[in-house]
């Protein structure tokens, strides 16, 4: 297997980006991840590019936003009135957005450019905490609606030639995700379960022993691993990870090991 240079490859980082706009907004179970995503960014270089997979974007195929001017989707409900006049102006990427359309077909993965969508909170919160000012032209990519862990992986493999181009790709979602614990849980007594899904999740993201193969197998059949479903009722908030999983064949750096809402949750660096 060829050897990868990080040295000479744009960064992929797969967050946690907490609930709805709470980060931005003083939450205390939120600042651990603040804290976090503040400390990460001088690592991660100046790109000349963003692209996030957002969890809060599905369609029946990959869609690619491509507008030069995208607006702000508040899809988030029950928040305070600051909720819905946060501002994060960044420009569109429509010449990477072309790239991106053009690298799926060339891997024979059906997509779409929009024009006209707009960049949802799984971009906009994490993006004003790590680079307020919003001077870095951005693109977002959805996931697909049938939340198959393989084909998000090969959209993963089908975009790598970007890592060459200093575009910071950022997978936006939550290694656990399950709303229903998050509002009932007891934040003074730990969640076994949560706690032994991460364990998996990091074993199986940064174990250098295992194989690309070895790796991409536990993440397709990741529904095995402990407490996988109460952990992810649904998997929309786990797929980013799957496409940055894809983008290297190497193993991930633990870069956040703390909690938000109360619960374990985990970042990788590659």
């Amino acid at each position: 297997m060829k050897c990868e240079s990080n040295e000479r490859l744009s960064p992929v980082l797969f967050i946690p980006h907490g609930g709805g706009p709470l980060p931005l907004l003083g939450d205390k179970s939120h600042q651990h991840l603040v804290n976090f995503l503040r400390a990460i960014t001088p690592s991660l270089g100046q790109p000349s590019a963003i692209l996030v997979v957002s969890a809060h974007w599905e369609e029946n195929i990959a869609t690619i936003t491509s507008g030069e001017t995208p607006s702000l989707i508040f899809d988030y409900d029950g928040f305070p009135d600051e909720s819905y006049q946060i501002q994060y102006p960044a420009p569109g990427a429509p010449d990477l957005a072309d790239k991106i359309f053009r690298l799926l077909h060339q891997s024979d993965i059906e997509a779409r450019l929009d024009p006209h969508r707009g960049f949802d909170h799984g971009l906009f919160v994490p993006l004003k905490i790590m680079f307020p000012d919003a001077k870095i032209p951005c693109v977002q990519l959805s996931l697909i609606h049938d939340l198959d862990p393989e084909t998000h992986i090969d959209i993963g493999k089908a975009l790598s030639e970007l890592r060459k181009e200093n575009v910071l790709i950022i997978g936006s979602g939550f290694s656990f995700h399950n709303l229903k614990a998050f509002f009932t849980s007891n934040g003074d007594s730990p969640d076994a379960m949560n706690a032994a899904f991460e364990d998996w999740l990091i074993n199986t993201c940064t174990n250098g022993h295992l194989s690309a193969n070895e790796r991409e197998y536990r993440l397709i059949h990741w529904r095995d691993a402990p407490y996988a479903n109460y952990c992810h009722p649904r998997e929309e908030h786990l797929l980013p990870l799957h496409v940055c999983m894809g983008l290297s064949s190497s193993f991930a750096k633990l870069v956040f090991d703390g909690e938000v809402l109360g619960k374990k949750a985990s970042a990788f660096l590659w």
